[in-house]
């Protein structure tokens, strides 16, 4: 394989790339001395959730410390409940509070049975810091793949990463006020094998309450996506509908929305949802089709979990606008939003609007997408995810009018007849960065910059619908704000490394330059420039995009030019986002 750094239509170097295979070998007898593997319950033997009136019989962490029942269920994780959290489904330990509900991992043999490209288990560490260990997946053709997996603690670990956080911690002593976290990991299988069961690591610390493999997204191709950037207050909304546009990147026969709560606290009702194609505005070119969850009209999705709708006989256009209406029958004060939509969208007068195609009831605008997370179509050849910050996003593009490097991006894979015409899904939010979190991961704050590209890579990259390609273009926020070039590079090596895990194809862009902004000064454009050297010659990726080359002022090559300039000297104006868009070498996206 050869790796071409592409820039203005110049290659810029050559170099070799390995690309990692997932390893197998034979498999030994299944088992933990001399035991055939067992469902999980059947190896629980610790016990994390308490009632609050009877804290005492329950024990997480040997201190005496456990979860608070009353809290779970607040929160929509009841007992015995199946939820899906990063694409996977997991059912809750269908325990009554003060029974066993999870197992100190030791080693033992789980039976789990599916196929697909992760396992992803409901964990927690009771050791006060991480946790974790190596274990074995075993596949029904008698092969085995070993696996790393490793959870944050309940109480200290990192909120952005959570999948849930609960109000309060139970003790013997009483109550506390304190956060306590659960969270949803995943690690790589062998795709197309069968997993027969696996194995734990030898971790008493680390705790498993659930797992599953989670299917690969045979038969669709994401078509439109955008990632959650914070939790922010809304509205309030009282019986309203939202009627969202989406822009389509490919089309297709059938259609399914995905609606996340992430970072919430609580559950969100959705009553109903419709999905038709926009005439103008907020009125449908004709009437809206009723979505469905599980055969009902709406649903309900608990706190850090996602709903995704059934699959609908619906032609979706290419390079269309969608309107997406659901109904939130209770009142919504906070929600998960994607903050800079570039896109007007519309709520309504109190009632259930969903169905109707006029836009008489839709008397107010936003220019955020709350809770709307992606649209999959049926069929196509799968997806490229576009990672990034403001300049993914869109910042200083024309609104309303899909000027996004990715639209144009997609706009030319669909032109196009020599690769595959790949769904283009942009994943970008302003002011992201790869190391550190803008927006905390919990609560509801003003700060709608997205945890780090770290820390929200499993949702918006790794568990994205059919991803076949990654591109990174992330970075200038970071050195703007003082990281240096070596914390952002181990930043991106981490980013590739998960990604080829996982069998995408991981591409970088350099970093833009930006002098005459604020924060870009000479100490910054240094450790940017650090960063593309290294991004330059790095054999990590698999390709790399001289985005930095594409923008640059040759005669000032710290700046960009001022035809691409939107005038901030931080974005690139549609002018330079096209330019962007048109520097890619298409072949460079396929595996």
């Amino acid at each position: 394989m050869r790796r071409r750094v592409w820039g203005t239509a110049v290659v810029f170097g050559l170099l070799a790339a390995v690309t990692p295979v997932a390893s197998a070998r034979a498999a030994g007898t299944a088992g933990t001395s001399g035991a055939g593997p067992l469902p999980l319950e059947r190896h629980f033997d610790n016990r994390a959730v308490s009632d609050d009136a009877r804290p005492g019989e329950a024990d997480f962490d040997g201190s005496g410390a456990s979860l608070s029942a009353q809290d779970l269920t607040a929160a929509g994780w009841a007992p015995g409940r199946s939820l899906t959290v990063q694409g996977a489904r997991l059912t809750l330990p269908r325990r009554a509070a003060g029974q066993p509900d999870n197992v100190r991992a030791d080693g033992q043999s789980v039976r789990v049975r599916g196929r697909g490209d992760a396992l992803a288990f409901l964990v927690a560490g009771t050791g006060g810091t991480d946790t974790g260990g190596t274990g074995t997946v075993r596949y029904t053709d008698g092969t085995r793949s070993s696996y790393r997996l490793t959870a944050s603690d309940w109480r200290t670990g990192p909120l952005a990463t959570k999948a849930v956080a609960l109000g309060h911690v139970n003790t013997p002593g009483g109550q506390l006020a304190e956060k306590a976290r659960l969270y949803v990991v995943t690690v790589p299988v062998v795709r197309g094998r069968e997993v027969a069961s696996v194995s734990l690591p030898r971790s008493p610390d680390l705790h498993v309450f659930s797992l599953s493999v989670r299917p690969m997204a045979r038969g669709w191709s994401g078509s439109w996506a955008a990632p959650s950037s914070g939790y922010t207050a809304v509205g309030p909304w009282t019986d309203r509908t939202l009627r969202l546009v989406v822009h389509t990147s490919v089309g297709g026969p059938r259609v399914r929305i995905r609606l996340d709560n992430t970072f919430a606290g609580a559950p969100v009702r959705i009553g109903s949802a419709t999905v038709a194609v926009q005439a103008e505005g907020a009125a449908a070119g004709s009437a809206p089709v009723p979505l469905s969850f599980g055969g009902a009209a709406g649903t309900d999705i608990p706190a850090g979990a996602q709903a995704f709708s059934d699959p609908l006989g619906f032609e979706v256009p290419a390079n269309a606008n969608l309107l997406v209406s659901f109904h939130l029958p209770g009142t919504v004060t906070a929600a998960p939003v994607h903050r800079m939509a570039m896109q007007t969208s519309y709520v309504s007068e109190p009632g259930d609007h969903a169905g109707e195609g006029s836009a008489a009831a839709y008397t107010s605008t936003i220019t955020t997408w709350p809770l709307l997370t992606g649209v999959d179509v049926g069929g196509g050849p799968g997806s490229v995810v576009l990672l990034g910050d403001s300049i993914t996003d869109g910042d200083k593009s024309t609104m309303d009018a899909n000027r996004r490097w990715p639209d144009v991006l997609a706009s030319r894979l669909r032109q196009q007849n020599a690769v595959p015409r790949y769904g283009v899904l942009n994943q970008g939010i302003s002011a992201n960065r790869v190391v550190a979190d803008r927006y905390p991961g919990d609560g509801v704050s003003t700060d709608a910059g997205g945890v780090s590209s770290l820390n929200r890579l499993d949702r918006d990259v790794l568990a994205q619908t059919s991803a076949r390609t990654v591109v990174v273009f992330q970075g200038v926020n970071d050195v703007r704000w003082g990281a240096t070039a070596d914390q952002v590079i181990a930043g991106l090596r981490e980013i590739a490394a998960r990604g080829h895990a996982r069998g995408l194809r991981v591409l970088a862009a350099t970093i833009a330059p930006c002098e005459g902004e604020a924060r870009c000064t000479a100490a910054a454009d240094a450790e940017r420039s650090a960063v593309n050297t290294w991004i330059r010659g790095a054999e990590e990726f698999d390709g790399v995009f001289d985005f930095d080359a594409v923008l640059r002022d040759p005669e000032r090559p710290s700046r960009m030019l001022p035809a691409y300039d939107s005038g901030d000297h931080l974005h690139p104006g549609d002018a330079g986002l096209a330019a962007l868009a048109e520097s890619v070498d298409l072949r460079v996206l396929v595996p």
